[in-house]
């Protein structure tokens, strides 16, 4: 998989605007990468308990993918296994975190975190299966190992 240098958030308040921007539809589309999903996750988790993530997760990011001119079809957009297993690997990193630190720093401690990388999920499913339109509709169990 392509190494890309990390992006990382200065401020609490930079997580903030990430999380409320995807509830609100109002993110810019170029600031929706890698990193913002996984701090959007964080803060929806730890300062957002009023939203059912596993119950409304998919629909906000349908939702905001749409609000940007995106495309949530069998080859593009919102992907069930992907965002369910990054969802548990959040949950996860969590359980392990020092949770008196900021957002901003956790958000950095798990973009660096196994759970935070890019290919995490490939530790866990074939890409044939991960990739598959099965998948992308759906949650699909791992095929090469069991979720921790």
């Amino acid at each position: 998989m392509t190494e890309f240098p990390a992006r990382h958030f200065a401020a609490d308040a930079d997580v903030i605007h990430i999380g409320e921007g995807l509830l609100a539809r109002t993110l810019p589309r170029e600031e929706w990468t890698h990193e913002a999903h996984l701090a959007a996750t964080l803060y929806l988790l730890t300062c957002r308990p009023d939203i059912d993530l596993d119950a409304e997760l998919p629909g906000i990011i349908r939702a905001y993918n749409e609000s940007v001119g995106g495309v949530n079809d069998d080859t593009q957009g919102y992907h069930e296994t992907i965002t369910r297993t990054f969802l548990h690997g959040a949950r996860l990193f969590l359980s392990e975190a020092d949770l008196s630190e900021g957002l901003a720093d956790l958000v950095n401690q798990f973009i660096h975190s196994p759970m935070g990388r890019r290919d995490w999920p490939l530790r866990f499913y074939s890409r044939e299966r991960l990739f598959s339109v099965d998948a992308r509709r759906k949650f699909v169990a791992p095929d090469l190992a069991a979720l921790p």
